[in-house]
């Protein structure tokens, strides 16, 4: 990921109400939501809910899809795990023991963590 990338990601992730949209949207998970779904699960009227979602999706943090009448919003999951290893891809560089006694007390899946490389000492 270039920096510029995660740069626009934060920025848009950085209202409060969007990332509010954002964590439902991760919470469904493949299935998304349709955006009276999601104004009603947030209590945010649908011409506010719109405006955000519109900014997320050219942020490329959200994906849209049109079905029928409605419009079904996912998070983009690829593009979130690709900021979390841009955010970690450098942690304790070349110091991995550094990161044990960190990595056991995030609350964050070992899955989306970078990989524990062994030092070449051991």
């Amino acid at each position: 990921m270039k920096k510029e990338n995660a740069v626009t990601i934060f920025e848009t992730l950085a209202s409060g109400i969007r990332l509010d949209i954002y964590r439902v949207l991760v919470r469904a998970g493949f299935d998304g939501k349709v955006a009276s779904e999601l104004a009603q699960e947030l209590g945010l009227a649908p011409n506010k809910l719109s405006f955000h979602l519109k900014s997320m999706s050219h942020a490329g943090v959200v994906t849209v899809e049109q079905e029928g009448r409605f419009q079904r919003y996912r998070a983009d999951l690829p593009v979130m795990l690709d900021v979390i290893a841009y955010l970690t891809e450098e942690c304790c560089s070349g110091h991995p023991e550094q990161c044990e006694t960190i990595r056991e007390q995030s609350c964050c899946s070992p899955a989306v963590l970078p990989p524990l490389i062994k030092s070449k000492e051991n």
